[in-house]
């Protein structure tokens, strides 16, 4: 089986409501999927969300890249993986959310072509229904409190809560107050809860010292990225202050910056998502590390994201060897998804499809001449 074809598609998708993090409201979503088809009829899909401050890549620039990568791969076979990623990396340096978008549509091809889950390429299933975690994003008191409410009664156990926002002492007053109320629901039915913040490089270090001395003891599990990706220095000093481990997201684009973090203490754990570290490939290698050096991991979509990319997040998911701090994926957030059948979230989890490939079956024609058509309009 060879690759035939490998086409880049923008697409822009509404959203349910705006998610308001540090330095960014996501209120639309600027993705590009990719088709790519095999020389024996077979059809793979994968998803890139634009990430101009945490990859540098937006759409244009994406589908560019797609365009350069495509020739070396076009007539190899489509089963050589990790050949296809090396094949990528030799002519094109970076731009990793394009090569992420074109390993994932492979794999997706792969799997289909064999009739087995994506989830088999990557070994046994170790679970089969996952804990997602619900974003509050408001940034109001009030407003998450009230979304934390709905969100457990709806089967939620697990939750990141957007601070950054407000100031450190108010964003720490906010960040206790939805703590404890959802570890008292924890402890009041018997089950365990996990509670996170994500500063989303919000905060100077000194203002995140400010806000992991006013949190106090609320049960917080771990506080991600409190301040700049490549400051080093500061997520140390940071990590040395709180009482709350901390990890690290947008300072993770390699193998390299998981170890760098280990070695200076700078993070306990990290998030990773396939647009950051190129593929599904490296992101299970990267599980692989952190399991060996004793690093909590979240697997991770960007906000945004179609059930393209959630799928392929929660296949890997699946296989990964611990997976301490959860899982988001973002599919959910979207009012219009690239399928008539998105992916599933019920009673704040989602199973592990067993159907071939992703498991989901994307609407080509409306991609093609609806959800396309409205960006290029």
């Amino acid at each position: 089986m060879k690759i035939k074809a490998i086409e880049p598609i923008a697409v822009d998708l509404p959203m349910h409501k705006p998610v308001t993090m540090a330095g960014e409201t996501v209120a639309r979503a600027d993705n590009m999927l990719i088709r790519v088809a095999s020389d024996d009829g077979h059809v793979g899909w994968g998803e890139a969300a634009a990430a101009p401050t945490m990859t540098g890549e937006t759409v244009p620039g994406m589908i560019a890249a797609v365009r350069y990568l495509a020739p070396p791969l076009l007539g190899a076979p489509a089963d050589e993986l990790a050949a296809a990623s090396a094949a990528m990396n030799a002519v094109m340096y970076g731009n990793n959310a394009a090569k992420a978008a074109i390993e994932m549509a492979l794999h997706d091809l792969v799997a289909r072509a064999a009739g087995r889950p994506l989830y088999a390429l990557f070994g046994a299933k170790l679970r089969s229904r996952i804990p997602v975690l619900a974003v509050l994003g408001s940034g109001i008191d009030a407003d998450d409190l009230r979304e934390a409410q709905v969100r457990w009664a709806a089967g939620y156990r697990a939750f990141k809560i957007k601070v950054g926002l407000s100031g450190p002492e108010a964003d720490a007053a906010r960040t206790r107050a939805v703590c404890v109320l959802l570890k008292r629901q924890g402890e009041s039915s018997g089950e365990a809860c996990l509670v996170s913040v994500d500063a989303n490089q919000g905060f100077s270090v000194d203002e995140a010292l400010r806000y992991v001395s006013a949190l106090g003891n609320c049960g917080l599990d771990f506080f991600e990225q409190p301040v700049h990706a490549h400051d080093l220095d500061g997520m140390a000093r940071v990590a040395a202050a709180s009482p709350v481990p901390i990890g690290a997201d947008e300072g993770i684009h390699s193998l390299d910056d998981i170890e760098r973090h280990h070695a200076r203490r700078a993070a306990a754990g990290v998030s990773l998502k396939a647009i950051k570290l190129g593929g599904l490939r490296a992101m299970r290698d990267a599980c692989r590390l952190c399991d060996r050096l004793g690093m909590k991991v979240n697997l991770s979509c960007k906000t945004g994201e179609s059930s393209i990319a959630s799928a392929a997040a929660l296949h890997l998911a699946a296989t990964v060897p611990a997976l301490a701090w959860g899982l988001t994926l973002t599919n959910a957030g979207l009012a219009e998804d690239v399928t008539a059948e998105p992916l599933s979230i019920e009673g704040g989890h989602a199973v592990v499809p067993d159907r071939p490939g992703l498991g989901i079956e994307v609407d080509e024609r409306r991609v093609r001449h609806e959800v396309s058509a409205r960006r290029v309009a």
